[in-house]
């Protein structure tokens, strides 16, 4: 037996065509997407961006040289370009460039985790609960979710954060309220074709309750499309955390937040183009990677772009 035999079994077991358990077929759907999506190169890339940022997010400490929020000497330190020393240079009060886009990496890691924590159940509930009652109940929800939609994100996000304050969790909060319509929509739009099925009709008929059907049965059927468009909605709310702070309603100083990096060089920005050119490239790169991760799990998980 030689030793690539283990894993061909392993490789064999996973792609039975006759699971024996529930955990092999599982198992083996998630084996036989993740090959498909290692097929995509840009999905790979991007996979690649977001892994990066997540380890750059985890490790912000180590990989850091300098003090993010300390400066040096303003006299010897105070805005130089990139070198050696200071990989992006250095800003007007001697911080180093390259050790706050670190540290930044993860305040905007947690904007995004939090955003998709908040949003994507409320929007799952929402969608579902009004595809499956339909009647009264789906006419209120779906006009409250147009209410929400009627306005671009970011206006909206400013009037809430406007009224709870400035601060990142605030601004959390913000661009959460803002992003579940979205959500609600496709998961009701899947409902509508899912609620009538067979199988619904023959668990509804052992009795099992509407809850129990919504969210053992239905939601996960939606989540596939669900994933898809809050991945894909990453860059923009990285986009939109960007925005509030730059505007001065995000996070405050001295937390090394891209945008309110980038609204503190713009001053300097003809002389000293490295103090907001670096967050910016910054925020550039992750928001593609997530697009490209985005755009390559709609290629594998959309049963509709299946060719």
């Amino acid at each position: 037996m030689t030793a690539d035999a283990p894993r061909q079994g392993l490789s064999e077991w996973l792609q039975s065509e006759q699971p024996a358990s529930r955990r092999q077929a599982r198992l083996g759907q998630a084996w036989r997407t993740w090959l498909a999506f290692t097929k995509n190169r840009l999905g790979m890339v991007g996979l690649g961006i977001v892994l990066l940022l997540v380890f750059v997010a985890i490790f912000a400490d180590v990989i850091a040289p300098y003090d993010p929020v300390i400066g040096g000497d303003l006299r010897t330190l105070r805005l130089l370009p990139p070198s050696m020393d200071h990989l992006m240079g250095t800003d007007d009060l001697a911080r180093d460039i390259f050790s706050r886009v670190i540290h930044g990496a993860r305040l905007t890691l947690m904007v995004v985790a939090l955003v998709a924590v908040i949003a994507t159940p409320i929007g799952l509930l929402v969608g579902t609960t009004s595809g499956y009652f339909g009647g009264w109940l789906d006419i209120v929800l779906m006009r409250i979710t147009d209410i929400f939609l009627a306005f671009p994100r970011l206006i909206l996000a400013l009037a809430f954060v406007a009224a709870l304050g400035p601060g990142i969790e605030n601004a959390i909060i913000a661009i959460a309220i803002t992003s579940w319509p979205p959500y609600a929509r496709l998961a009701r739009a899947e409902t509508l074709t899912i609620r009538n099925a067979e199988h619904i009709d023959a668990i509804r008929l052992q009795g099992a309750s509407p809850a129990r059907i919504i969210w053992g049965h239905v939601t996960p059927l939606c989540l596939s499309s669900v994933i898809i468009r809050v991945t894909l909605d990453m860059a923009g709310i990285i986009l939109t955390a960007a925005g509030l702070g730059f505007l001065g309603l995000g996070a405050q100083p001295p937390q090394p937040e891209w945008g309110a990096m980038i609204a503190g060089g713009r001053r300097f920005l003809i002389d000293y183009w490295w103090v907001a050119t670096m967050p910016g490239a910054a925020i550039f790169l992750v928001s593609l990677g997530f697009n490209l991760l985005g755009d390559g799990l709609r290629d594998v998980l959309d049963p509709k772009a299946a060719k």
